[in-house]
């Protein structure tokens, strides 16, 4: 197979954000061509000119390409479909639409994102919860997954406590109030002990992850957050199997040590067809009260690590023991934090640009609105 035959087979997996379905398969992938320098050259016609999910759609795109041993470049031609074209993509939308047999209630419009990492003691899930409140906060309603089967932590973290019910079949995850927004909290903290140790391995976990994704009531969110444990096993490969539209936020601390553990998370997620969206440095350094910062792990690493995965560094997050005391006591520090503070930036961030949730604003959904309103006016 050449590599360009390749390459087309590596985009199917590329999907529109709105619609769901293969940007291949809906026919807005045009000529490709790779010299024998590894520089690919691929043709992507949009629905309209100012589409709004272009640049996730090239940022999909370009990730996809880069992931093959033999590309080393990449410049994308942006283009945008001709009527007849865009009658073609309509029909096969609507067709993929009504074949289309959810395996799950997850939205297929809800931006899901896997917080991962190398290695343990990065703060991945203090992390997870804090950003979860300040989407909340802006309005969202964030599912919450914590799919750390052995260091299950999140509902401690984010003070929500009780037992899971099942309603027609499916677990309800429990919820918390945060201003306009809402989380949706599963955990195992929520079905074990915090103190009791799971002795599950290889199908059991598998399973148990699918069981959370599969057989729970997520209707209604805006976001899926996943915690996932360390390391690159069973349960980031079940997710990348579950939700191929998954993508992965990757934190780590300024050493190097954590650094590089975290960049080979990243090429699991990308062997994976896994989209890396950004980094998150934790624990960049301490600002005493004098006001001098005190770089404790080494300075740097998550900006190294963001520039040699090519994705953008999400945040810089400072120690602070408010963070460790509020993740104690189930009241995360973003509750009280300014509006300009980290995680509200970090969510902003997320909102506007990393992966933003995808509504009425996207193409196709203006398309076809438009087309609904013209039929309309001249019944």
């Amino acid at each position: 197979m050449s590599v360009s035959a390749e390459l087309r087979e590596r985009l199917n997996r590329v999907l529109d954000p709105e619609l769901g379905a293969s940007i291949v398969e809906l026919g807005m992938v045009g000529d490709i061509s790779v010299d024998e320098n590894g520089h690919a050259v691929v043709n992507v016609a949009l629905t309209t000119t100012s589409c709004p999910l272009r640049t996730q759609i090239e940022r999909d795109v370009r990730e996809a390409a880069l992931s093959l041993d033999a590309v080393n470049s990449v410049e994308l031609v942006m283009g945008v479909l001709d009527a007849p074209a865009r009658a073609a993509l309509m029909q096969r939308a609507r067709t993929f639409a009504q074949d289309r047999a959810p395996q799950t209630s997850i939205p297929f419009q809800a931006p899901v994102l896997m917080i991962a990492s190398g290695k343990g003691g990065v703060g991945k899930s203090t992390v997870t919860a804090n950003l979860a409140v300040a989407l909340a906060q802006f309005g969202q309603t964030v599912g919450v997954l914590d799919a750390d089967i052995w260091g299950f932590s999140l509902s401690r973290l984010l003070g929500i406590q009780g037992d899971v019910q099942a309603l027609g079949g499916k677990m309800q995850p429990l919820e918390r109030i945060i201003g306009n927004g809402k989380i949706k909290l599963l955990s195992m903290g929520l079905l074990a002990d915090e103190d009791q140790a799971l002795l599950w391995r290889g199908l059991i976990v598998q399973k148990a992850v699918a069981q959370f994704i599969e057989d729970a009531d997520w209707s209604g969110i805006d976001y899926l957050l996943i915690d996932t444990p360390p390391g690159t096993g069973d349960i980031a490969m079940t997710l990348a199997r579950l939700l191929p539209q998954i993508g992965q936020v990757v934190v780590t601390t300024p050493a190097l040590a954590a650094q590089r553990v975290a960049a080979r998370a990243a090429d699991f997620a990308r062997k994976s067809n896994i989209r890396v969206l950004g980094v998150i440095e934790n624990m960049s350094g301490l600002i005493c009260s004098c006001g001098q910062r005190h770089n404790l792990f080494g300075a740097g690493g998550g900006e190294s690590l963001a520039h040699e995965l090519g994705v953008p560094l999400l945040a810089e997050i400072s120690l602070q023991a408010e963070i460790n005391e509020g993740g104690d006591i189930g009241e995360p520090v973003v509750l009280h934090e300014a509006n300009n503070g980290v995680f509200h930036q970090l969510a902003q961030r997320i909102l506007a640009d990393v992966a933003p949730p995808v509504g009425a604003l996207g193409c196709t959904a203006r398309m076809l609105d438009s087309i609904e309103r013209a039929v309309a006016t001249n019944a």
